[in-house]
């Protein structure tokens, strides 16, 4: 199954434009943030590069982007052929279906895998009046109604050692790998906006959007530094025996950095999740003052008792002994939907519970464990 100042602003707006840059093979697009995305530009087509999260050196995939209304130049570069704009796509993620409304394509989503998950309303909506298709479980999607659809581009978000995507790579449709989650910053994963507005023909909107995003991240980060108070946090909770740490070099790591909080495993170098047992989280982290995580167990009313009933030793953890637990109910709340493409609405919450004396108030996501 499947996330400056005002004296900066335009120097933002230059460097996280789409202008490009010259190149001697090309016209290199300019991204401030995203490490694995390489775009360049010629007179007849566009390369998109996606390095290998996973192993450096390699890349995951590359993709040749032609004009749809134009006549296929030749000859092109090795590469996964793309017409453009997208006109028809397939999702099978949830924040991809965010950010499509986000810059106006919802009328290109034709389909949709895990539609149980997403709350996107303008999604809902169109499943339930049939104009999107319900592709059924992104991990074994019904390749018969994808065929159907005829889509122009299927979304997909890789894993390492996934071996593939099965039957989705046997049909002759290609896809894109979105492989944004494993960038090593929440405003580098934003940025893979950039690219996916290339694809929609959407590139000014997508362009305008990240700029909203990067002056609002940094305007929070400049309102975090101006607190007296310095608290520190972890993340998540036990999955069976096993606790998911954000890994110090993670988008989530580097979040908590940026809002000021202290995080025992900011030392940590791994980009992704941690598994940790109980006693590791608790050894370095038992003494953090706020501890969130996020809950689907119940979309209903969730307590400190209901949590204890979960695993006997959490109330070791300072921060549920002093009630200073919050958690967001995916069940019910747009998180996964948003933050992979709006981290400055998740900044703001971070600095919210690890600031309390800026007196902000409005949490988007997080509200606090019942008694």
């Amino acid at each position: 199954m499947l996330l400056l100042v005002a004296c900066c602003m335009a120097c933002l707006s230059c460097r996280n434009s789409t202008s490009a840059s010259q190149n001697v093979n090309g016209d290199t697009l300019r991204l401030e943030y995203a490490r694995l995305l390489h775009v360049v530009r010629y007179p007849q087509y566009t390369t998109v590069t996606i390095d290998n999260p996973w192993r450096k050196g390699q890349v995951l995939h590359r993709y040749v982007l032609v004009k749809r209304d134009e006549k296929q130049p030749e000859p092109l570069p090795k590469g996964t052929l793309v017409k453009v704009p997208v006109n028809k796509a397939v999702l099978f993620a949830t924040p991809h279906c965010f950010l499509f409304g986000q810059i106006g394509c919802q009328d290109r989503v034709a389909g949709a895998a895990d539609t149980q998950y997403i709350k996107v309303p303008w999604v809902k909506q169109g499943l339930a009046e049939g104009k999107i298709v319900d592709c059924g479980n992104g991990m074994d999607p019904l390749i018969e109604k994808i065929i159907d659809l005829k889509p122009d581009l299927m979304f997909l978000s890789p894993f390492e050692n996934s071996g593939g995507y099965g039957k989705v790579e046997e049909i002759d449709i290609p896809y894109f790998e979105c492989a944004e989650y494993m960038e090593g910053s929440a405003l580098a994963r934003a940025e893979w906006m950039k690219v996916y507005g290339l694809l929609l023909g959407k590139e000014a909107e997508a362009d305008s959007l990240f700029e909203v995003v990067v002056q609002n991240y940094r305007k929070w980060e400049a309102k975090a530094r101006e607190s007296k108070v310095r608290r520190s946090i972890i993340t998540e909770k036990l999955t069976g025996s096993t606790w998911y740490v954000a890994g110090g070099k993670s988008s989530v790591g580097m979040l908590i950095s940026d809002a000021r909080g202290d995080y025992a495993f900011s030392n940590d170098t791994h980009a992704g999740s941690v598994a940790l047992p109980f006693e590791a989280v608790l050894d370095k982290a038992g003494d953090a003052d706020v501890w969130i995580f996020n809950n689907n167990s119940t979309s209903g009313r969730f307590t400190y008792d209901m949590l204890q009933a979960e695993y006997r030793g959490y109330p070791q953890m300072k921060a549920f002994r002093q009630r200073n637990v919050w958690y967001v109910n995916t069940l019910t709340v747009p998180y996964f939907e948003e933050v992979s493409f709006r981290p400055d609405f998740l900044l703001r919450d971070y600095i919210i519970l690890l600031h309390p004396d800026l007196q902000l108030d409005s949490l988007r996501y997080y509200k606090p464990l019942q008694e």
